[in-house]
């Protein structure tokens, strides 16, 4: 029998945003998975516009049944793929509050 060789070739990724692309702040996230995908869910919350004195804002907060989380963007990924997400999401958290940390400093 023939033996078959497995031919590997890098071909380099032009990573492209869109001009389309709407960029939306999240301001809530709900991670989920299944036995073969992880499910990311992003949302952003609008706060109600409360106007008046502590008493009057107390009283129109206690009168808002729900406030309402609009799911923006749902990214679904593999197990593997997470993996990597975490690790690169943790290296950069860390990058980020060592460059705080130094600014806190000065």
């Amino acid at each position: 029998m023939e033996e078959k060789k497995e031919i590997m070739v890098k071909v380099p990724i032009e990573w492209y945003v869109s001009e389309d692309i709407k960029s939306q702040y999240a301001t809530n996230m709900i991670v989920q998975h299944t036995g073969e995908e992880f499910l990311i869910s992003f949302f952003e919350m609008e706060q109600p516009l409360l106007l008046g004195n502590p008493d009057e804002v107390k009283s129109k907060l206690e009168t808002i049944g729900t406030i309402k989380a609009k799911c923006i963007v749902r990214i679904i990924v593999t197990p593997q793929r997470m993996k990597k997400f975490v690790e690169v999401m943790t290296k950069n958290f860390e990058a980020f509050s060592r460059k705080e940390e130094k600014e806190g400093e000065e």
